[in-house]
């Protein structure tokens, strides 16, 4: 609470952190697999005698560099500059937590950078063994990155019971190691291990589909093939991956998937339901646009076919990284802040003294109850809603009058364990007052009738929002 409010309208602050890391994660992932391919490539062209490799691959790694050195970093530096607008309390939580983990990744990230850069200038100019040499070392730092990075980003669905022990007592220094070995990491790093590898087959096969087929057959046969090789292993070995990660993702955070998947008898499409879809059939279909065009009619794959290889791809990965974050829900660091950015450990004190109280930057209106309603609204509520786009307020209660607003606000204050929004809306922190506040503002949203005798109701017969609306 010590920090101002972003106000991102229509689409909401989460949006912007979505849109940006969709991209980022095409290009930093290809930046992990992709050096692996260059330096695969080059050892197996020098070895079985294939020169006329290397001019593509030379081609092929200014490609790289300019997408990854440029892209990819400016795109990175985008998503800190986003989520510190966005949740500054879980920016906070992870830079403290995890500042020697910073530090490491950028050690590693400066090698990269600069490894990419001799890598692509050396072609011709070293002996090949040392060219080889320098995009071994590139392969390797980029690789630490990842390792560093899942470490962090997999703590944030499972902090594991070691670090929550001391989570908030100044001592979590001393569960570095627990926190960064969590739960879930293992799974997780085989899992963009496995992305990695296919994503830089599906950008080399765009590089690829240039060579002119006319004049050398050969040559754009074996490598559009061998570049079609590294989806293999992603399709065969992921749905094991998968399953070994649900595995060790905690009970409570695997029913929102559970739920999703059970819905579809139903008729019910939730946003899990259709991701999961999503990734399923995009997947399926990279399996038969590669086979049929790349892998059965080298030839003839053009750039066009190459370049809707890597939408699907896009595709895929969105609606992968769209569940995963799903899975966090209703936190933002597992059973440690939810995703308003309230610490699980205040909502007592928060509930006693009052949440604006703690907080410098709500507007000053006195005793008028709809400002502090906003600035309730803005705190607790605007991490994943906005008034008007993206899980609008005003349409999620555009039917529910004073007392429908103020029963489902008395439910997430209450969080009863048999809450029906318990499982994807974090506690709703405040006094009283406050909590009346923000139900006196949400009603002015919507405006809804005085009286309204099937609003009444509603909480007791269903949700007020639906899963299928998250």
């Amino acid at each position: 609470m010590n920090y101002p409010f972003w106000d991102v309208p229509h689409i909401g602050s989460g949006w912007v952190i979505g849109i940006i890391a969709i991209f980022h994660m095409m290009i930093a992932l290809f930046a992990v697999g992709g050096g692996f391919y260059l330096v695969l490539a080059e050892r197996k062209a020098l070895r079985e005698g294939h020169r006329d490799w290397l001019e593509v691959l030379r081609g092929h790694s200014k490609f790289f560099l300019i997408l990854t050195g440029v892209f990819g970093t400016v795109s990175g530096v985008g998503i800190w500059f986003a989520i510190g607008l966005a949740n500054p309390e879980g920016t906070s939580a992870l830079i403290h937590n995890f500042v020697f983990g910073w530090a490491m990744e950028w050690v590693f990230f400066i090698v990269e950078l600069t490894t990419a850069a001799v890598y692509y200038y050396t072609w011709g100019r070293v002996s090949d063994e040392l060219h080889v040499k320098v995009g071994w070392l590139y392969a390797a730092a980029s690789f630490f990155t990842l390792v560093i990075i899942n470490g962090i980003l997999s703590f944030m669905l499972t902090p594991g019971d070691a670090w929550l022990a001391v989570a908030g007592t100044g001592q979590e220094a001393s569960r570095f190691w627990q926190a960064f070995f969590n739960p879930t990491y293992w799974p997780n790093l085989i899992i963009r291990c496995l992305i990695c590898a296919s994503l830089a087959g599906v950008w080399a096969l765009v590089t690829c589909s240039r060579i002119d087929g006319g004049k050398t057959p050969e040559l754009k046969t074996t490598m559009v093939r061998w570049s079609a090789k590294w989806l293999l292993p992603t399709f065969v070995l992921l749905p094991l991956a998968f399953v070994w990660y649900l595995w060790t993702v905690p009970e409570s955070q695997r029913a929102l998937l559970q739920l999703g998947i059970s819905t579809i008898g139903m008729g019910m499409f939730t946003q899990v339901t259709r991701m999961l879809l999503v990734v399923g059939l995009t997947s399926g279909v990279i399996v038969v646009v590669t086979y049929a065009f790349a892998w059965r009619s080298p030839l003839e794959f053009n750039s066009g076919q190459a370049l809707a290889v890597v939408l699907l791809a896009l595709i895929a990965t969105a609606s992968g990284e769209y569940t995963r974050e799903t899975l966090r829900k209703p936190y933002v660091i597992g059973r440690y802040m939810f995703s308003n950015g309230v610490r699980v450990a205040s909502v007592d004190k928060l509930n006693a003294e009052g949440y604006l109280m703690h907080s410098v930057w709500t507007r000053r209106g006195g005793d008028d109850k709809l400002a502090k309603g906003e600035a309730m609204f803005r705190g607790q509520c605007m991490a994943c809603h906005t008034v008007n786009g993206y899980r609008s307020m005003k349409r999620l209660l555009a039917d529910r009058n004073r007392e429908a607003i103020n029963n489902l606000l008395t439910l997430l204050h209450d969080y009863k364990p048999d809450s029906p929004y318990r499982a994807f809306m974090p506690h709703l922190a405040g006094t009283k007052e406050e909590i009346e506040a923000l139900g006196d503002y949400l009603a002015a949203l919507t405006a809804a009738p005085a009286s309204n005798e099937k609003t009444k109701v509603a909480e007791k017969q269903a949700p007020v929002i639906s899963p299928g609306k998250l």
